[in-house]
This record gives structure tokens, C-alpha cells and sequence, in this order.
């Protein structure tokens, strides 16, 4: 994997000069858009501190790892001066967008799936993708991980 944006902080703003978007990645499914918080609907990607084993069972930043290649699409898209756009399907608790994003015609909620740095995520329209990832041994599928949806609960009965 690419450590371009390791120097970078957590969150890289990039802006679109044609479409005068801000495009702000907040971690592997969720991207701020003009301000707009956008919750990629149909996957689940790694917490930005979770941790996964590789294939010999060695711990490594996956959640970072998955935050990078989001920024990785959303950088190269935007250097294509390709619009990031996405329809929106609803909406969360938190009161974000849930949304199917697109840089072109590359759909970065699949892309992120296929590549293994998520899993398909109350939805099974990416189910395909992440078998193809499991099979290949993509991303976090190398190894061992836990599902980000149980990390976070975890987490969250730790702090209690």
C-alpha cells in the first residue's frame, strides 16, 4: 500500500477546482462533501485505530490502511478533475447522508469492497465484491480482523 498520505493528517481536504467541491475523506465510508457529512451506504470499513492481523498473524493499522486507499480514489479522481458525486439513499441517526458514491464511473462504496478494505454492511448489493476480495486474500481479508460494526461496539462497552 502506498504511504503517500501518511505525512498528511487524518483527514485530507482536496478541492475540485471545476465543480468547486471540497471533498474531506473522514475515514474508509465516510467522506464530507461542501460540509455534508456522506455515510457510504452498504459497507463498513475498519475503525481509523482498529487493528487486524496479516497473514502470519502480525498486527498493522488497518483502519489507517483503509482511510489511505479512500484517499488514495478520492485524490486520483479529483487530479482526473473527475466530480465525486453521490446519490443519496437516506439518511442515519447521526443524521448523515447514506449514499452510493462515484468518481466517474468507479463506485468507491464497491471499490472499497472489492479491494477489501470494507464488507458489505446491512446491504448485500456488495456481496459479490467481497467475495471476490475474501477469495483473493484482499486487504483486511489477509488475515484476521474484526468486523468494524463489533469493534465499535466493544469499544464503546470498554469506556463504560
Amino acid at each position: 500500500m502506498k504511504t503517500s498520505f501518511l505525512t498528511f493528517a487524518v483527514f485530507l481536504l482536496v478541492f475540485d477546482a471545476n465543480a468547486q467541491n471540497a471533498v474531506k475523506v473522514v475515514d474508509g465510508d465516510s467522506l464530507e462533501i461542501n460540509g455534508a457529512s456522506v455515510r457510504l451506504v452498504g459497507i463498513d470499513s475498519p475503525e481509523y485505530l482498529q487493528l487486524c492481523d496479516d497473514e502470519s498473524g502480525n498486527k498493522y493499522e488497518c483502519g489507517q490502511q483503509a482511510l489511505e486507499y479512500m484517499q488514495d480514489m478520492v485524490a486520483g479522481c479529483l487530479a482526473r478533475k473527475e466530480d465525486i458525486r453521490c446519490e443519496k439513499k437516506g439518511t442515519d441517526r447521526y443524521k448523515r447522508d447514506l449514499s452510493i458514491c462515484y468518481c466517474g464511473g468507479l463506485n468507491l462504496n464497491e471499490e472499497m469492497v472489492k479491494a477489501g478494505w470494507a464488507v458489505t454492511y446491512r446491504h448485500e448489493m456488495f456481496k459479490p465484491a467481497e467475495e471476490k476480495a475474501k477469495k483473493a486474500k484482499s486487504g483486511i481479508w489477509q488475515g484476521r480482523f474484526m468486523r468494524p460494526e463489533l469493534y465499535r461496539v466493544l469499544k464503546r462497552y470498554s469506556k463504560t
